[in-house]
């Protein structure tokens, strides 16, 4: 779910909604101490887990709907990957496709996962559409079957100003 983030040299790169950390753990893996991991997450304790398990992450605890404040505290301007593992839940509180458009440099990538059991149903075809909308090149995965359940991954590219 990660091959498409181009994460060549020192990277800043931003999770929203690490909650256990198994993508946290992928991506720290991948960049192997490289530029600058920021994982954002809403709920306190898991945060706190996350923080303990990866001192090398820098852990957020907080909503991503505040991204912009978040990255401006850590003294982070653009960011060259944004990867969402947000339920629609927190899509329906805050303009998830705006805040990761805003934040990505031009050349920057945002991931979306989506599970595939609620690929049709409208909040998830909201979803993309708003991902379409904010970004002028966007694909979609095939699906990541050992993924439990099985998902799929917008892929964006090209940052579009609003």
């Amino acid at each position: 779910m990660l091959a498409p983030l181009s994460l060549d040299g020192d990277p800043v790169v931003v999770e929203l909604g690490a909650g256990t950390g198994r993508v946290t753990d992928a991506l720290a893996a991948r960049l192997a101490g490289r530029g600058r991991h920021v994982a954002i997450e809403l709920n306190p304790e898991l945060a706190r887990r996350l923080a303990a398990r990866h001192p090398g992450v820098t852990v957020v605890p907080g909503d991503a709907g505040d991204l912009p404040a978040l990255l401006r505290g850590l003294g982070i301007g653009r960011v060259d990957a944004v990867s969402s593992l947000l339920p629609w839940v927190a899509w329906a509180s805050a303009p998830i496709a705006d805040l990761a458009a805003d934040a990505l440099a031009p050349t920057g990538t945002f991931t979306q996962v989506t599970l595939l059991p609620t690929t049709w149903l409208p909040p998830a075809r909201r979803q993309e559409r708003a991902v379409r909308a904010r970004f002028g090149e966007v694909a979609v995965s095939s699906t990541v079957w050992a993924n439990l359940p099985p998902a799929r991954v917008l892929v964006a590219r090209r940052p579009a100003t609003p």
